[in-house]
């Protein structure tokens, strides 16, 4: 399946920003789906995931309150809203697909496909 994401941009700290996965597979809804991020000099970390089909979702502790995740099966899409931004939140954003598991909020090593990543600068 590949993935396409796209929303980030810059912001300013507190502001919000809408970041868009599209999938190219019909059988979208059978896939766990998830965003990572990685910041300069950091390693890659869970961000937010929802279970195939929807319903169940799992947040970073980083995240919890500010940011959530959905999906459109029909649509073959998956969102992050992102509110209240902080500049710790500043980095290049990944969506992924999990073909193995309900769920997912690892290392992202238990993702199979990835998409390129979109930009988010929060601004202090």
């Amino acid at each position: 399946v590949q993935l396409q994401a796209s929303g980030g941009g810059l912001v300013q700290a507190g502001g919000s920003l809408r970041l868009s996965c599209a999938a190219s597979e019909r059988t979208f809804g059978v896939y766990a789906m998830g965003w990572f991020r990685q910041a300069p000099g950091k390693e890659r970390e869970f961000v937010a995931a929802i279970a195939r089909y929807g319903g169940s979702t799992n947040y970073a502790d980083s995240v919890k309150g500010r940011f959530t995740i959905s999906r459109d099966n029909a649509k073959n899409t998956v969102i992050l809203q992102m509110n209240s931004l902080k500049p710790e939140d500043t980095a290049v954003y990944y969506c992924a697909a999990a073909s193995r598991f309900n769920i997912v909020g690892g290392t992202g090593d238990e993702m199979d496909y990835w998409g390129k990543g979109t930009l988010v600068t929060v601004s202090s």
